[in-house]
């Protein structure tokens, strides 16, 4: 009984990677770079490298010296050891703004208009750049059925300890992969575990918008969710002040505000926000920091703009607090470098784990499909390369392409932005191309790909050196360890996929070889005849 479990449980296994093996190496791929986040942020926009920390500037200067009048609100992004720039952002007279400034000296700062980690990678790890309504969806399906192959797999592993410490590279493709696929998802099994379900918590209220509706009221598949679901759940409600259209003749100091958060916080914000600035009854409030501890807290102070009373302090019932820290694990804002890097490194894991899944799956199947050359079989294995090393391509051609592009670069829907956008997904659809044009030997695909990959890596590397000065040594010097720490991974990456290009250049001759002499042999057995 046993025994037919298992092969239930191999079946689901391998057909589950299979078909959604694509959507979870492009969840697990940008994820993995979202650790880094604000680094990646830091290395596309160059004039945010700046070397001093300062979080002891006036909020009141900033405001009188960029904040232009009668604007109802605005929003400052506090500076903070991985991203140094004090950022202020408003809704004026010709739309949103966005101001940097150095809070060392008030300078502004120029910058480099690009999506980089927070606004593309960051979005396309949790719903793939599809519609919200559609790509959360997706992603938590493909979730769930991670869960399945975690469990599955364990189930379906016989010499689960002993394959752990057993490593082929040297051996044939599908033994080396294959060792690879077991150490990988060993290795790596309480973290892919936790990292998937606490995902999946993430957006529970949006998966329960219906649920949630029909209790507490709403539209079908609202979100956020109703008021009354939050003032119960977390304590949150509606708390806004309705302006009353008169201007007030004064406003109260900001930086005296600030002074009472951090005495009843005993640290700084991240965030502060005003609402109605421009009104009698206008609201500054402040959102607690959150590198201090694993919870994503979402407290905050509000205060009156006008005289500078306390108006509210909020922290979240213990029900939310437990999904608070459920969520800071899973984005990992809190400052623990330690923690960070191995979120980066077990997350590579991931990445490999559903790789080298790919590469067993047609590897033990190859002599198969080439008798029955199946359309399907084609389509899913191009899809496959694509949805990989043609990824891993696209991304760093993402990077490339914003060291290389000019500050005018409003090619695409009159917007830099998209520009870059544009052309990772060019380089995604032109790896999907070669890899139809490679069906007949989809090793060559995976090489040529990967080649592709080194190339883009160190070309990456060498145009930021070159558009901004700062090579690694020299960002090590001036302490721009985000920067050199980005330039590093990128060579190793070109490394790495340079030593996979090789390992599948090398297995594609010994075939050939092979090929060729069998077919020697049989000519020469139809002489002799």
């Amino acid at each position: 009984m046993f025994s037919s479990i298992r092969d239930s449980l191999t079946w689901l296994h391998t057909w589950g990677g299979v078909f959604l093996g694509s959507i979870l190496f492009a969840v697990f791929w940008m994820g993995t770079l979202s650790v880094f986040d604000r680094e990646i942020d830091r290395w596309m926009n160059p004039e945010s490298r700046l070397e001093t920390l300062n979080e002891n500037f006036s909020l009141d200067f900033v405001l009188k010296e960029y904040l232009p009048p009668e604007v109802s609100r605005w929003e400052i992004v506090y500076p903070s050891e991985r991203d140094k720039v004090l950022r202020l952002f408003y809704v004026g007279s010709s739309g949103f703004e966005r101001i940097d400034i150095n809070p060392v000296n008030y300078e502004r700062l120029s910058y480099t208009e690009t999506a980089a980690g927070t606004g593309f990678i960051y979005p396309f790890h949790y719903h793939l750049m599809f519609p919200p309504s559609m790509g959360l969806w997706v992603v938590a399906f493909a979730s769930m059925i991670m869960l399945v192959l975690l469990v599955s797999g364990i189930i379906i592993h016989r010499k689960i300890l002993i394959d752990f410490f057993t490593l082929r590279l040297g051996k044939k493709l599908t033994r080396s992969s294959l060792d690879l696929h077991n150490i990988t998802g060993v290795m790596g099994l309480p973290f892919h575990f936790a990292i998937t379900i606490s995902g999946l918590i993430l957006f529970q209220n949006y998966y329960a918008a219906p649920v949630i509706d029909r209790t507490y009221g709403g539209d079908s598949f609202s979100y956020p969710p109703p008021a009354a679901y939050n003032r119960e759940v977390a304590g949150v409600a509606e708390w806004v002040r309705t302006p009353i259209g008169r201007i007030p003749q004064s406003l109260a100091s900001v930086d005296l505000m600030l002074e009472q958060t951090k005495v009843r916080w005993n640290g700084l914000p991240f965030r502060i926000r005003a609402y109605n600035f421009d009104d009698i009854n206008g609201t500054i409030e402040f959102r607690r920091n959150r590198e201090d501890a694993v919870p994503l807290t979402f407290d905050w102070i509000s205060f009156d703009a006008v005289n500078g009373d306390l108006l509210k302090d909020f922290s979240p019932k213990p029900i939310a607090q437990s999904w608070r820290w459920i969520t800071g694990f899973h984005f990992i804002q809190f400052e623990h470098w330690t923690a960070r890097w191995l979120f980066f490194v077990l997350g590579l894991t991931g990445c490999i784990l559903i790789a080298t899944g790919f590469i067993v799956w047609f590897e033990t199947r190859r002599k198969k499909h080439r008798k029955t050359d199946l359309t399907s079989v084609r389509v899913v294995e191009s899809l496959t390369i694509t949805s990989v090393t043609g990824l891993i391509a696209a991304t760093f051609t993402f990077f490339l392409s914003n060291r290389l592009l000019p500050d005018d670069a409003y090619w695409i829907n009159d917007s830099r932005v998209s520009t870059e956008i544009g052309f990772f997904y060019l380089v995604w659809f032109l790896t999907l191309l070669h890899a139809f044009a490679r069906h007949k030997t989809s090793i060559l695909g995976w090489a040529e790909q990967c080649c592709l990959i080194a190339l883009l890596g160190i070309f990456a590397v060498c145009a930021n050196a070159f558009s901004t000065g700062d090579h690694i040594l020299r960002s090590m010097a001036d302490g721009h360890y985000a920067v050199a720490g980005m330039d590093i991974l990128l060579t190793l990456s070109s490394v790495v996929a340079l030593a996979v290009s090789v390992k599948l250049y090398r297995e594609n001759h010994k075939r050939m070889s092979v090929s060729a002499s069998r077919n020697q042999d049989l000519g020469l057995g139809t002489n002799l005849e």
